[in-house]
Parts: C-alpha cells; sequence; structure tokens
C-alpha cells in the first residue's frame, strides 16, 4: 500500500528536519524567517522546495546542477496574499474567480484568490515501491452569494526524475455554476541565445503579442516599438538574444496544438542541448499564454503558461467567452508537466514538435 504522511503546520519550526526517507528521496522540513512552511524534497537528479500550505508553490526546482527557477528580488517567501509582495516561484497556481490584471469593473486581485491561497490541509505520499512521491493539499474558497469550490492540489516526482507532474482538480460545491478561470504560472529562468520550440503555428495570427500595457509594469521608450514589431513578426523572439527588449515584459497568446496524444509541448532549448519543458492537453486548458521578463533584477521565463483565458481579468475574459462554465457539483482538473530534459530527450520532444507543425501546414 502506498505510505502517506498528513502535515500540520505545527510540526514545522525554523530547524531543517528530516521528515521521511525512501529509497533515493529524502524529504525535510522547515519554515523560512518569514514564518512561511517549506518541503525540501531531493531525488537522484536534484531537489524542489514546495510551500505546502501557501498555494502549494514550487518555491524552487533545481535538476543536474542547474537551477530551473527565474531570478527574482525575493530571497524567500513573504507571509502575505498580496500576488506582487511575494515572488518568484518556479511554479503559481492562479485563479480561480479571475486571472491576470483585474480592469476597473473587477474585484479579484491580481491573478486571483489561488496563488498564496492557504491550503487547509497537506500530505506526503509515497508509492508501494518508493520510486514515486506525491505532495498533495485541498483548499477551500467560500464566499457568500458568491463562491464555493475545493480545489485540490498535487505534485508528483519521480525518483530519477527531472520533470514534475502538477495537477490541480476543482470542485464546484455550489448548486449553480461557477465561472472559472486558470492559469499555470510556470517561471524558468531564461538562457541567453535559448531557442523556443513549440507545437503552434509560427504566425502572427497564431502568436499574439499583448498590445495594452498594465498598470503595474512602466514600460520604456523604445517598448511599444518592439511590440509593434512582434506583432508583425513574432520570429525574432523565438531566439533569446540579450539584446532584445523585455525589459519589464512580453506577454504572446498562442494557438497551441496537439500531437496525437493530444499532448502540446513547448520548451526552451539551451546552447548546451538540454531542454527547459512544458507538456500539457488543450483538451483541458485551451489557451496557452507566454511571458518574457528580462530586467537587471528580474529574468523570468514562461514560456507556456497552459490556461483557461488570457489575461486581461475576469471582466475582459469573460468578455471574450474565455473560461470555464463549471456546473454546479462539477469538477474541472488540469495536469502539466514541468521540468528539465536531457539532449536526448529535447531530441525526441523537438522532433514531435516538428511532425505536429508540419501536420498542421
Amino acid at each position: 500500500m502506498p505510505a502517506r504522511i498528513d502535515l500540520y503546520r505545527s510540526s514545522f519550526d525554523d530547524r531543517e528536519r528530516q521528515i521521511a526517507r525512501m529509497g533515493a528521496f529524502t524529504v525535510s522540513g522547515f519554515r523560512y524567517d518569514s514564518g512561511i512552511e517549506a518541503l525540501r524534497i531531493r531525488n537522484a537528479r536534484g531537489e524542489i522546495i514546495v510551500l505546502p500550505f501557501k498555494g502549494q508553490q514550487i518555491w524552487r526546482a533545481a535538476f543536474d546542477g542547474r537551477d530551473l527557477t527565474m531570478k527574482s528580488m525575493f530571497d524567500e517567501p513573504v507571509d502575505t496574499q498580496v500576488y506582487l509582495q511575494t515572488y518568484g516561484a518556479f511554479m503559481i497556481h492562479c485563479g480561480l474567480t479571475g486571472v491576470g490584471a483585474p480592469g476597473p469593473a473587477d474585484s479579484h486581485p491580481l491573478h486571483g484568490e489561488l496563488p498564496n491561497a492557504p491550503f487547509q490541509t497537506a500530505w506526503l505520499e509515497f508509492d508501494e515501491a518508493g520510486e514515486r512521491l506525491t505532495v498533495g493539499g485541498t483548499y477551500r474558497y467560500t464566499v457568500a452569494f458568491s463562491t464555493n469550490y475545493l480545489a485540490t492540489a498535487s505534485i508528483g516526482l519521480g525518483a530519477d526524475s527531472a520533470l514534475i507532474d502538477v495537477s490541480l482538480s476543482v470542485e464546484n460545491l455550489k448548486q449553480t455554476p461557477m465561472d472559472l478561470m486558470y492559469l499555470a504560472h510556470a517561471n524558468f529562468r531564461p538562457v541567453d541565445h535559448g531557442e523556443l520550440h513549440y507545437t503552434a503555428n509560427y504566425d502572427a495570427g497564431s502568436v499574439r503579442v499583448r498590445r495594452s500595457v498594465p498598470a503595474h509594469i512602466s514600460p520604456k521608450p523604445d517598448y511599444m516599438d518592439f511590440i509593434a514589431k512582434l506583432a508583425e513578426d513574432p520570429l525574432p523572439h523565438h531566439r533569446l538574444d540579450p539584446a532584445l527588449a523585455f525589459d519589464p515584459e512580453v506577454v504572446f497568446s498562442i494557438d497551441m496544438l496537439a500531437d496525437d496524444d493530444g499532448l502540446a509541448h513547448a520548451m526552451q532549448r539551451h546552447p548546451d542541448g538540454t531542454a527547459d519543458y512544458i507538456g500539457y492537453r488543450p483538451s483541458q486548458a485551451p489557451l496557452c499564454t507566454r511571458w518574457i521578463c528580462r530586467t537587471p533584477d528580474q529574468d523570468g521565463l514562461g514560456f507556456a503558461f497552459p490556461s483557461t483565458s488570457e489575461v486581461e481579468g475576469y471582466t475582459a475574459e469573460k468578455a471574450k467567452g474565455h473560461g470555464v462554465e463549471l456546473a454546479g457539483g462539477g469538477v474541472w482538473r488540469i495536469d502539466i508537466r514541468m521540468g528539465l530534459l536531457t539532449g536526448a530527450e529535447a531530441d525526441g520532444v523537438e522532433a514531435d514538435i516538428a511532425r505536429v507543425r508540419a501536420a498542421a501546414s
């Protein structure tokens, strides 16, 4: 039988302590100086740091001696639910009552209530062979006359794997439908001269740059000229030339294509042949957002954010027909794989991407 360990906030303190060890896995728990509880999970390839009670974020991911996580101004997570006041995690669940920057008619915070949600339960689970570990947790969000849902998150890792399986299911506990908007904010560290490969047509109709400027950024004088060029031809951004004007951020909406197994693939290919990777099912998340932020203080690449809407806030996205109408008692789910590919693995994915693109042309 699988072995399960329930986690409690009171079990974490300032001293890092081993919680479990099985096969190639070692799990330890600690509390940051900010008071946030964390799990350090090591396997044969590296480690991830998970915040089990704070949005089930993956704060850091490092494999084969490489830190996959974006550079930010935060050395540790902060005890706040304000999105921009604790920033820089590797993977953040966003939503569910809205996604992106709220518009004038919206009441949801930036990227919704889920990123820093206080999860009420959390646990660890090993399979019988000790070859797979899962972190899970639940968060119930209830607002009278408005919203009532249960979110269940899980993070899975194999003993000798550099790929993380992230899942989220949402049950609408109301008798009436709820509008659900979701985005998986997976923040890799960009590499100079890295190349972006993904299952989509590489034209301006399929890879659309955001033309609006949200209130939380202050663009430089040449920024809008760069955006106008990308609106005509997105190809220049596929190679991460450090001279390109990704300061403060550039955002795209992409029409991803699926392979014969129903999977969309995206990766940042490093000059050494390895690659950062995202794979998911467009049937679960029909839209894809790309975010590139390259500044002296923050260096982040979200080359594929699986999503149910774009990032203009609830009212604007609802008007576009985006989001999921989840029936009373209904359940919505998303499954995403992310992490690091070896050179040989990346060659295989790149060949699959080429086949999908050729079939669509």
